[in-house]
């Protein structure tokens, strides 16, 4: 019991910290744990893949939470735009955490594998993408705590079809979006990096908050490994908002680059039954 504890609260720390910190939203690292432990710990065996989805999205909404908070009190957050985006995000978790009933735990593996892929080909490339020339009707300017002043926009009918399937990726795969989102924001849609990050924290939040519902009705969640790793997660959160104030996260990006992809082709061996 101890030990369940110690590691369910490391987890959460962890993925809470990174989730943060980069705006993912901390799903891509507590779902491929939790279905780690299910395969070599019998205390774990009931974790099918929808429970550990329906269970990760609770644990997102506290990093979230926290993370935004952090956020906004930088005025990093835009709140407008988190709004438009969650139009989009939230009727597509609902359809996603629906659609995880029809997963058996191969093929799980295989297409989360396949997800952690190309989460790591954005990894790859979110700062190094030139910015797309595009049409924005939407225009907006932002002042942060410390006085500086960005502007960015969006095209509303891309913002909400795009995120409809981003939320659908979330509420399928247990992920907050970030991301996708994260990418999308800046490369799209002209935002500055750490106002993507915050503003992409502030519209997981809401997405999550809708996909956990959907979880909670079908029966989806472990509340004990909720209750384990939910303070890690909160207090993770907080220190991604902190840490992102003070590095780059240069280095810790190309640690989880390397990370993400090994993680990728194990599941996507494991659903194939090759290892």
């Amino acid at each position: 019991m101890i030990e369940h504890l110690i590691w369910l609260t490391f987890i959460g720390l962890v993925a809470g910290t990174i989730g943060s910190l980069l705006g993912l939203g901390g799903g891509v690292i507590i779902v491929p744990v939790l279905l780690f432990l299910s395969n070599i710990s019998s205390d774990f065996q009931h974790l099918t893949p929808a429970v550990v989805v329906g269970t990760s999205l609770i644990l997102v909404i506290l990093t979230a939470c926290s993370s935004t908070i952090s956020y906004a009190k930088k005025k990093r957050v835009d709140f407008h735009s988190g709004w438009i985006f969650f139009l989009g995000c939230g009727p597509g978790a609902i359809l996603g955490a629906y659609l995880t009933k029809f997963f058996d735990t191969d093929q799980f593996f295989l297409f989360f594998g396949i997800f952690l892929l190309f989460v790591t080909l954005m990894l790859f490339l979110k700062n190094r993408l030139p910015k797309l020339s595009m049409h924005l009707d939407v225009v907006r300017t932002l002042t942060d705590a410390s006085g500086k002043t960005y502007t960015f926009g969006y095209h509303r009918w891309l913002a909400l079809s795009v995120s409809f399937f981003i939320g659908m990726i979330s509420g399928l795969f247990g992920v907050g979006g970030g991301s996708l989102f994260v990418p999308l924001m800046v490369v799209v849609f002209q935002y500055a990096p750490h106002i993507a990050t915050a503003t992409s924290m502030f519209t997981i939040l809401l997405t999550s908050i809708v996909g956990s519902i959907t979880h909670i009705w079908q029966g989806n969640i472990d509340w004990y490994a909720v209750f384990y790793l939910a303070p890690g997660a909160w207090i993770g959160g907080k220190w991604g908002a902190w840490i992102s104030s003070k590095l780059t996260g240069k280095g810790l990006l190309n640690v989880l680059r390397i990370g993400f992809l090994m993680v990728a082709f194990r599941m996507m061996l494991k659903g194939l039954h090759l290892i």
